[in-house]
């Protein structure tokens, strides 16, 4: 008999303590393999609503996908969005494509679709989302991934989405938002912070997760983000969930 422990499901995951002992210097937030291992559950502890908005993306698919069309995972982690889709799309020859540029990322996300019984083609891609070409889209999906990015990035990247976009396609773009009124703003945080709390982080983890992501993660407000869906091309976008400052809009070509 082997000593060695039993193998994790695909689907397993660590309890997330990356920030739970003090730091004496807190790096930038990356998605190395600690956070791969914690991710499923750092997210479910995280983000506000996040199940709901997995599950109406898989909604959202099967409405907005057509036949012989892409659907994009834009920054898909461990694939989450990508298996949403791939279980309510109901179109022919439709194809999933998921892109992340953490190799980390990929490989496990990897493993997960290895051991899936889902029908629709998903190809994993790692690199970054930029040198990744669209078309033929009828979904695209950027759920908490434009966050991340350099805002002197963004017009140009949902230009390339729109412009790979089939005529009737969407794009789901999900975001944590700031808001322009200060006490609101606040008002959003304090009960974010509770939210956490009452998921079992302390206040040390809250603020070296905090600290960690400063300068990585860059919230913008909606209106910010409606207004870029105007200039780029998009005929309309709102929000279709929202909780506390975590937001997820439809924006239709």
């Amino acid at each position: 008999m082997s000593d060695q422990p039993p193998a994790k499901p695909v689907h397993a995951s660590d309890s997330d303590n990356i920030y739970a002992n003090p730091l004496g210097h807190v790096a930038g937030f990356s998605f190395d393999q600690n956070v791969v291992n914690v991710f499923p559950d750092m997210i479910k502890r995280s983000v506000p609503g996040y199940a709901t908005i997995i599950t109406m993306i898989g909604t959202l698919a099967e409405q907005y996908a057509t036949s012989g069309s892409r659907c994009y995972d834009l920054g898909c982690s461990l694939g989450a969005a990508s298996l949403a889709m791939r279980h309510r799309i109901q179109a022919a020859d439709c194809q999933i494509i998921g892109v992340d540029n953490s190799q980390a990322m990929i490989e496990r996300c990897q493993d997960v679709f290895d051991a899936d019984c889902g029908e629709v083609p998903v190809t994993l891609i790692c690199d970054d989302l930029e040198n990744v070409k669209i078309e033929n889209a009828s979904v695209v999906v950027l759920n908490f991934t434009l966050q991340f990015i350099n805002p002197d990035r963004r017009d140009r990247i949902l230009q390339r989405i729109y412009d790979g976009l089939n005529p009737g396609g969407v794009l789901i773009l999900s975001e944590k938002v700031v808001f322009q009124d200060q006490q609101h703003d606040q008002l959003m945080i304090d009960l974010y912070h509770n939210f956490k709390r009452a998921n079992g982080y302390s206040d040390l983890e809250i603020a070296q997760k905090r600290t960690a992501l400063e300068n990585v993660l860059i919230p913008e407000t909606l209106d910010t983000h409606r207004q870029r869906m105007k200039k780029v091309g998009f005929l309309s976008c709102d929000v279709w969930f929202q909780c506390f400052n975590f937001a997820s809009m439809i924006a239709i070509k």
